[in-house]
């Protein structure tokens, strides 16, 4: 993020003496994007930020991932993944698919999750049911559905729910953003942008914990097959110890129904619904919507090839209007790979014709490299939805 905000009690001159009541010295952090070149915040703790006091491995959930062969559209039924009632929404992510820029996991969290930091990218959670709140080492962030939760690299944070959360997360390689298009060349939204800064939600006042010896989960780049590790570190005093800082790099959440959507008198293309970026990858939404006005126009998406991507629909709520009679339905992924055309079911075409409004809430992720199928993915595939076109 581009807009600064200050919170706690932060010194007016950086990498200056800031102090306590008793004399000691506050410990400052600069957390900061492309080594110092870029988005940064301060942080002042009250502990040292890199003490360790033990470490161990920890074996992360499986991240294989094999190739989309025979080259098919799929269709992915996430709700059939989960029956295990105590799992959180760090340790029980399933990997969904995934390539070098990109892993897309799907978790239902019902417990408290470990501290966790993700040192390999951002992440970007999607919050399909249930609420709580994420807290983080800059202050917490209530969440409910449809919120997007945006986790800058390296963030100390754990997962509190309330009863069962379900949660779609997309973990970059990389950082995540509001597409550039969408931002003047000082980082202000502009005007064109479907939401803008009133939209976002930053998180509130930071904590001091005072409790020792505490674990924190650590996903890191590794030699492993994925080239992902996983670290758990133990810490002499707890990470949420800040207290003060400021920048503009932090977490913040956006709600979907805060979504502006752009529409026009004939279909508008895909790029109208971005709402954050990657690199070597675009996240866009399909949010509630009146639809094209033109009087012979057709509401439903032209067939399209992917020539240069794949296209991850994941379905969130409401009618589907171009996959009816495909199978699709909530908690659904389709997955139309590069050098597949794909577009609506035949039978929706005609009748969707006079529709005035669709009701229907998706997240697309398209990627720019082939995604692999990971062992959730692998496990939910319906095997029959290449073959829906041909149904009608």
């Amino acid at each position: 993020m581009a807009h600064y905000r200050s919170a706690g009690l932060v010194p007016p001159k950086r990498h200056t003496q800031h102090r306590a009541a008793d004399g000691s010295l506050y410990r400052e952090e600069l957390m900061g994007e492309e080594g110092f070149s870029s988005d940064s915040s301060l942080l002042y703790h009250v502990g040292v930020p890199s003490a360790i006091v033990e470490a161990r491995t920890w074996e992360l959930p499986d991240q294989a991932t094999t190739p989309n062969e025979p080259l098919l559209p799929r269709h992915l039924k996430l709700h059939d993944l989960f029956t295990d009632a105590e799992s959180d929404l760090v340790r029980g992510r399933r990997l969904v698919l995934g390539n070098a820029d990109v892993r897309i996991s799907y978790a239902v969290g019902h417990r408290v999750s470990p501290l966790y930091r993700n040192a390999t990218g951002d992440e970007c959670v999607f919050i399909e049911s249930g609420s709580g709140v994420l807290e983080t080492v800059f202050g917490h962030l209530p969440f409910g559905p449809g919120d997007y939760l945006l986790v800058p690299r390296a963030t100390t944070h754990r997962w509190v729910p309330v009863g069962e959360v379900r949660a779609y997360c997309i973990e970059a390689n990389s950082h995540i953003g509001p597409p550039k298009r969408y931002l003047s060349r000082f980082g202000q939204l502009l005007e064109h942008a479907p939401y803008c800064e009133r939209d976002l939600r930053g998180p509130g006042e930071p904590e001091v914990r005072d409790e020792a010896e505490v674990e924190v989960y650590v996903k890191h780049r590794g030699s492993g097959p994925s080239g992902l590790s996983g670290t758990v570190h133990v810490v002499p005093r707890h990470p949420f110890d800040v207290v003060g800082w400021d920048g503009c790099l932090y977490p913040y959440a956006f709600n979907v129904r805060d979504f502006e959507p752009i529409t026009g008198r004939v279909h508008q293309p895909p790029p109208v619904h971005q709402v954050f970026e990657g690199s070597n990858f675009v996240i866009c939404n399909f949010v509630p919507r009146k639809v094209d006005y033109h009087p012979l126009a057709i509401p439903v998406p032209y067939y399209h090839s992917n020539v240069d991507s794949d296209e991850i629909m994941f379905y969130v709520a409401g009618d589907y209007e171009a996959r009816k009679g495909s199978g699709i339905g909530k908690g659904s992924i389709s997955v139309h790979p590069g050098g597949h055309s794909h577009g609506p079911q035949p039978s929706a075409i005609e009748a969707s014709l006079g529709a005035e409004s669709f009701d229907e809430l998706a997240v697309m992720v398209d990627t720019f490299r082939p995604l692999e199928l990971g062992e959730g993915g692998r496990a939910v595939d319906d095997g029959v939805y290449h073959l829906s076109w041909g149904r009608g």
